[in-house]
Parts: structure tokens; sequence; C-alpha cells
């Protein structure tokens, strides 16, 4: 794996598109890579039996992210519980597509699209989690967090359980480093391809706890420009 410095939001967003202009690799490859190598970690950090995993969606592909971890997790044996802050109907390519999967498999999974959300019965479902995976936001977060959306993110620092972020913590500016009006403070984040520009800014190590790098399949020809 070639280490890569880290990159800004648009040079994660132009990666991507490269590799489906360019390439002509699947989205969908790139997501089941990404979600496999955080489901990888996640297993080798929790202990237990049949540990109580609470995978947290949003409507675009950070929750496509999440909804392949929840597959691995559920093959694994693992007690896998999916929450998508969106209905069915919101749901936007790949996330959609992930949905359908977790539905046909009988992955546990149901949304939560109510706003203003409801905090009583959101904080009692974090409760029953060993770990909770925050897949609510991903680096295209460019403005303050609202809506049912902030309430999980409030809900979950509440908790108090360990996080494992996907590729970002939700509400963190990729940028900047800094909370967007509120983020999920992490025990972790698995980053896909790189570490993003804003986790090296001061304090942002609050947000995103140990950082580790996952490979998604990216080819070395688009990926030379960026090592270290």
């Amino acid at each position: 794996m070639l280490t890569l410095r880290s990159m800004s939001r648009e040079e994660v967003r132009g990666l991507d598109a490269r590799a489906v202009e360019e390439l002509g690799l699947p989205t969908l490859a790139l997501m089941e890579n990404a979600g496999r190598g955080a489901a990888e970690w996640l297993r080798g950090r929790v202990t237990g039996s049949r540990p109580r995993i609470v995978i947290l969606c949003g409507p675009g592909n950070n929750g496509g992210d999440g909804g392949v971890v929840a597959r691995h997790l559920d093959g694994w044996g693992w007690d896998v519980r999916v929450v998508w802050l969106a209905a069915p109907e919101r749901l936007r390519g790949d996330a959609a597509v992930q949905w359908h999967v977790l539905e046909r498999a009988a992955v546990r999974q149901e949304s939560w699209p109510d706003d203003p959300l409801d905090v009583v019965r959101f904080d009692s479902l974090l409760t029953q989690a060993d770990w909770v995976v925050d897949g609510l936001l991903g680096t295209g977060l460019t403005r303050a967090v609202e809506g049912p959306l902030r309430g999980a993110i409030e809900a979950v620092n509440r908790a108090g359980k360990p996080v494992l972020a996907l590729d970002l913590p939700s509400g963190l500016d990729a940028d900047t480093g800094q909370a967007l009006g509120v983020a999920v403070r992490a025990a972790a984040t698995v980053t896909f391809v790189a570490p993003k520009r804003g986790f090296g800014v001061a304090g942002a190590n609050a947000y995103t706890g140990e950082v580790v790098v996952v490979d998604i399949g990216l080819p070395r020809k688009l990926l030379e420009a960026y090592r270290t």
C-alpha cells in the first residue's frame, strides 16, 4: 500500500470521479472495498462472541459504506442493527443499492427520517450497543448539520459508546478539521485512500480518535501524484 499525503475534499472526490470516468471502475466496487476494510478493522478490535453493533447511515455514500459494513458483520455472526436517517425512497445511488441488498439478506434495518428525532427512543437504541458505527455524513459536508442528523450526532456523543467513524467523523469539515455545528467524537476513524487535510489541524483528533487508512483498490496510476 502506498503512503499518501493528506488530501483535500476536492482531491478525494476528484480521485473517485477519475476512477469512474477514466478507468471504468464501478463505484460499488470502491464502496465494497471501503466497507470491508472498516469491518475488518472492527473485527480486530472488538471482543466478545457476538458483539452488538449499531450502524448509523445517512442518505449518501457514507451511508452506503455503513451498509457494506453491516453485511460483513452480519455474515460473521455479529448482532447488527442498521438505522438509516432517511426514508428508503430518499436514498441515493449506491446507498439505495445497499439498502435493497440488506433488505433481501434479512439484515435488521429500519429508517428514522422523522424531524424532530425521537430523542428518547434514539438514546435507548444506543444504550444497547457495544460499538456504534458512524456512516451518517461524508466528506461532501460544507454547512452546519441540522435536523435529525444533528440530533443523532448529539445522541451519539451523549451515549458515551465507542464509535468507529467511516472516512471521517460526521459533522467534521474534511478541509478545516472544524465541527460544522456539531461532530461525532469517535474512538477511531477508518479513513479511505488517505488522511483528510483537516485531520492534521489542532484539536481535530478530539473528533477522529485513532486514524487508520484503508486501501479501497484505486490503482497506482491515480495515486502516484499524492505519494509522500
